[in-house]
């Protein structure tokens, strides 16, 4: 085959998305969107400022970094941390090059390149990278419990697979961020003696993940390379879940049972979210991207159906999922208790990757919606405003005493030795502007409101579109369309389900009231009918430089009751106002959060304060109950004290 011809076939057959389709529904990419002053502009700047370098250092001291080191040979000393905490450093090396895409610092590229030097001299000549089995080898000093005898044969413990997917993920996002290939050549080394030594093929062995990641790793190696053998390794880990039959090397010890490793029995035949939150929703994750590049019915159908029983069923008003601690797992349905809430952070984070790709999938904005929620309430709370101390637990009350899972039931730490959740905001966050607009053929997509800039070629031409709002705290957003040349396109605007009569999917949560709803649109100054359509208003129009598009969305505060079946939450309101969840802390009320009640009539004022939380709006209640109310994702950020977001309901 000539080298022109597997070209053709490597742009028009193998890329994912088919190129050759038009109506494929994808997010506008990172390096096309650069945020302006506002609420997520200044986290940005936080997460590149101070909590990149943070997780950075925190793997430096705690020797995560070092162990690669060790493992090349290039110093001296034994493996120092957790089997898995080689991904601790992918993942903040993912989050630096999605920083570097819309803020490139010279240092930052140069000291990624020495870890990319570490990363490498760590990988044995097959591929293999694992730190913890190359500095120990494969009998001495190295327990079973941790690793198993050999390379792959305890995978529901040793995450060797796991650490590998986020190697994927960071070689991907670095690749895309400097243009270089040193990272992705690793993954790359690395992937390939998985597909040589994993399969169905003689003498292959057959595992899966004990903790899915590497299916979505694969997924995204795919998309860069063009390589379909990729998209089927993640295929093959997929289909073998449940199939303990096929697999005599795996999962010999089941300490928590196959629920907890969503291995209970085949995908296709799994209805509901079980087992640990943060390994379902990645391998929920993983079936969406299948079933969108592969067109697999199935594996949509399965996904879709999962989806809406996490949504509606088990999911805290702030959008945390996994509400026991045992397994750090999904419960049973409206088993979502208050005060021994987990709602790790890892899970938050989980849920909006799944989220968006079922997006991407479907179209459909319920999806959107759910991202939000948890975006603005279960993720923002997981890390404190300076950006360098984090929770991992994240409860609906607490006493404000630090007395359970990991110390963080009132105060957030600036590590853990267990890090997942610090180093998975480090990661996330610097991404979030890929997440804000899509597109579809000729349609240009809003999909957050957010301060930016976004530049993409529709058609004959190229469109940028600039984004001012202060939103979450204002729900005015102005927009700005300047096509090169006069061009005619569908502009869409995502309504918030928030701005609704429905709030959330399904009726796990409700106003209390009949909603106020208003939704007021203009163009350049005219108002327009402001009619929604499957989630958008939908602006299909002659476009030309200057044009400006204002969308208004009211913001009264709403009194959110649970489902009848959330015993926890019987005689008890929740307060938001726009995407934000709203909770009371004992530092704003003498003291008292948890027996603090809202009368049926009560109600607030919405007053900015500057000075407080780094600016916050806070709500104020007046009259025989005094209180005060904070965003839930600000609270714990001057000390400890008790704190609510659900109150005792007074007729």
């Amino acid at each position: 085959m000539t080298k022109y011809l597997y070209l053709f076939l490597l742009v028009f057959c193998f890329l994912p998305g088919q190129a050759q389709r038009t109506d494929t529904l994808r997010a506008v990419p990172l390096k096309q969107v650069k945020t302006r002053p506002g609420f997520w502009h200044t986290r940005l700047e936080v997460a590149r400022t101070a909590t990149i370098p943070h997780a950075f250092h925190q793997c430096e001291e705690t020797g995560r970094i070092h162990n690669f080191a060790v493992a090349g040979k290039l110093a001296e000393g034994t493996f120092q941390g957790t089997r898995f905490d080689d991904s601790d450093v992918f993942k903040v090396v993912e989050g630096a090059a999605y920083s570097l895409q819309n803020h490139y610092d010279p240092a930052l590229d140069r000291y990624l390149d020495s870890l990319i030097t570490l990363f490498a001299a760590a990988q044995q000549p097959n591929g293999y990278l694992y730190t913890i089995r190359t500095i120990y080898g494969d009998s001495t000093g190295l327990k079973d419990w941790i690793a198993g005898p050999h390379p792959y044969s305890f995978e529901n413990g040793s995450h060797e697979l796991y650490n590998v997917g986020h190697l994927y993920e960071a070689a991907v996002a670095h690749y895309e961020a400097t243009g270089k290939r040193s990272l992705l050549e690793v993954a790359i080394k690395n992937a390939n003696h998985l597909i040589e030594t994993i399969g169905p093929k003689p003498g292959q062995l057959v595992v899966v993940p004990g903790h899915e990641e590497i299916e979505i790793g694969l997924v995204k190696l795919y998309q860069v390379t063009g390589q379909p053998k990729y998209l089927e390794l993640a295929k093959f880990f997929v289909d073998m879940r449940g199939r303990s039959d096929k697999r005599p090397l795996f999962l010999d010890a089941h300490q928590l049972g196959p629920t907890y490793f969503q291995d209970q029995v085949p995908v296709a035949q799994q209805t509901e979210a079980q087992g640990h939150a943060v390994r379902a929703q990645y391998l929920y994750a993983a079936l969406a991207d299948l079933a969108l590049l592969q067109n697999d019915t199935s594996y949509r159908r399965v996904a879709e159906q999962i989806w809406q029983d996490a949504a509606t069923r088990k999911q805290y008003i702030t959008g945390g999922v996994g509400a026991r601690a045992d397994g750090e797992a999904f419960d049973d349905a409206y088993l979502l208790p208050n005060d021994s809430a987990y709602a790790e952070t890892c899970a938050a984070i989980a849920n909006m990757l799944w989220s968006h790709r079922m997006y991407l999938l479907s179209g459909e904005t319920k999806y959107l919606d759910v991202f939000e929620r948890v975006l603005y309430n279960a993720f923002l709370g997981g890390m404190s405003l300076e950006g360098t101390k984090f929770f991992y637990v994240n409860p609906m009350s607490s006493n404000g005493v630090n007395d359970r899972g990991m110390g963080v039931a009132a105060a957030r730490w600036p590590w853990y030795s267990c890090a997942c959740c610090p180093s998975n905001v480090t990661r996330f966050l610097p991404s979030l502007p890929g997440y804000l607009y899509a597109t579809r053929g000729l349609e240009l997509r809003v999909n957050h409101f957010v301060a930016s800039e976004v530049e993409v070629p529709l058609g004959p031409t190229t469109v940028k579109l600039t984004q001012e709002t202060n939103y979450p705290w204002e729900g005015t957003i102005k927009l700005t369309v300047a096509p090169e040349k006069t061009a005619e396109f569908p502009l869409l605007l995502r309504v918030p389900a928030w701005a609704t009569a429905q709030p959330v999917p399904g009726d796990l949560y409700r106003n209390l009231q009949e909603p106020e709803l208003a939704i007021d649109l203009k163009i350049n100054g005219k108002k327009v009918p402001a009619r929604p359509e499957q989630g958008y208003l939908r602006i299909n129009r002659k476009w030309k430089a200057g044009d400006v598009v204002t969308l208004q969305l009211a913001m009264p505060v709403r009194k959110m009751v649970a489902h009848e079946q959330v015993r926890a939450n019987v005689g008890k309101v929740a307060i938001e106002r726009g995407p934000v969840v709203y909770c009371a802390e004992g530092a704003d009320n003498g003291g008292r959060a948890l027996s603090l009640s809202v009368r049926a009539d009560q109600t607030f004022t919405p007053t900015y304060r500057s000075e407080l939380l780094e600016g916050v709006t806070v709500l104020q209640a007046t009259g025989p109950t005094p209180l005060t109310l904070i965003p839930y994702y600000a609270w714990s950020n001057r000390g400890p004290s008790e704190m609510a977001v659900w109150f005792n309901l007074q007729k």
